[in-house]
């Protein structure tokens, strides 16, 4: 075809958009909209479903999690799944909006107590990696005791990581399951 071709003149010219324009609401701007607002609104129902900050108020978590710091709660993590062992959890206050911060450490069924400021769950020792160790062989001056109890089907028994507290400062024992909030989701 010779330059001045009419034929050519009558195909329609492609107007593209501006490379900017395109990187920030692609080549269909009403979709791009439309994918906005649907991941706006999950994201603003999704999150508070599945997610929960908690913001860690005391020592009775240390050395574990130091006062005032920010953490979050999984929510769904025990929809399908029962707490486990060793887990941290947010428990709900019964009628308040508090939620405490405490380690699983007795599962439903199970036998405890606690002797010399050692868990024993049905006669054993169980073996707590992030308690600090103890200093010149004492673990705590007026070590914990407890008493054996035995937990229900939906009972579980939680304590702080800080067990170098009086044992009368320190909330712990049995936490039944419709109290847990959720999983503390680890950094």
């Amino acid at each position: 075809m010779a330059p001045g071709n009419p034929s050519r003149m009558s195909q329609p010219v492609e107007n593209r958009p501006p490379w900017w324009q395109v990187m920030a609401i692609g080549r269909n701007p009403r979709t791009t909209l439309v994918r906005l607002a649907v991941t706006l609104v999950l994201v603003l129902v999704g999150f508070p479903m599945s997610i929960q900050p908690i913001l860690v108020q005391g020592i009775s978590m240390q050395p574990t999690y130091r006062d005032g710091q920010r953490r979050f709660l999984n929510k769904l993590a025990y929809r399908f799944a029962p707490p486990q062992r060793g887990d941290v959890i947010g428990i709900r206050e019964a009628g308040k909006q508090v939620l405490l911060l405490k380690r699983v450490v007795g599962l439903p069924g199970e036998s405890l107590r606690i002797v010399q400021g050692t868990v024993l769950i049905n006669g054993e020792p169980l073996e707590e990696p992030y308690l600090l160790p103890p200093t010149n062989g004492v673990r705590n001056p007026a070590p914990w005791n407890l008493q054996e109890v035995r937990l229900g089907q939906d009972e579980h028994y939680v304590i702080g990581d800080n067990r170098s507290m009086r044992q009368t400062d320190h909330y712990f024992g049995i936490v039944e399951r419709e109290r847990i909030v959720g999983r503390l989701i680890r950094p």
